[in-house]
């Protein structure tokens, strides 16, 4: 009996041992797309899409240079992007990835918005305090942004039988700060077929 429960126990952990996960790294532009709901590749597609239309629309070469306002490098503070979707959507993902996209273009200067502003404002209070007055960094040297870029992400999800289908819309604008006009409307859409 006691070779029995041994046996058993034996039998039990090898099998316990076997059933576990098997992870495997891959390159991240690699498309995984498992249960097909929106990720990293939607992101990437959607980012690459809006910062093409954002850097080839009319807005930026119809910028009046009469205007005192005007710069060579127009300032964006990329703002707050409402997820109106049926599904939770990390939209700082692709947010960020605009943002990286439009400062590595040469043609903006991205100003910090929202959260990392306060972090660096709150940076230069404690420098007025602590920090000798030669290295601090001064208040009201901010650059003010040009334009703000928002938007909203949306989807609509269908299904029949073992089929499902969702469609995913990105619209993005660019307002400027000053006027409160939409520039420049972009967007980009992801139609995906799930089959079981």
């Amino acid at each position: 009996m006691k070779v029995f429960i041994m046996a058993f126990v034996f039998v039990l952990l090898v099998i316990t041992a076997c059933g576990g996960r098997e992870v495997t790294r891959t390159e991240t532009d690699t498309v995984t797309d498992l249960s097909g709901y929106w990720n990293d590749t939607d992101a990437r597609i959607v980012a690459d899409s809006i910062v093409d239309q954002c850097l080839n629309g009319r807005w930026f070469d119809t910028r009046s240079s009469e205007d005192s306002r005007v710069r060579e490098l127009p300032v964006i503070v990329v703002g707050g992007v409402r997820n109106q979707s049926t599904e939770h959507i990390s939209v700082d993902v692709f947010m960020s990835e605009i943002e990286r996209s439009l400062l590595n273009s040469g043609r903006f200067q991205i100003a910090a918005g929202g959260r990392e502003r306060d972090e660096v404002r709150g940076e230069r209070r404690d420098q007025s305090i602590f920090a000798s007055p030669e290295t601090a960094a001064e208040f009201g040297r901010e650059v003010g942004a040009d334009y703000v870029m928002t938007g909203t992400v949306n989807s609509i999800e269908d299904q029949e039988g073992d089929t499902r289908v969702i469609f995913y819309q990105v619209n993005i604008e660019l307002i400027d700060v000053e006027t409160a006009l939409k520039v420049w409307m972009g967007s980009a859409e992801i139609k995906k077929v799930i089959e079981w």
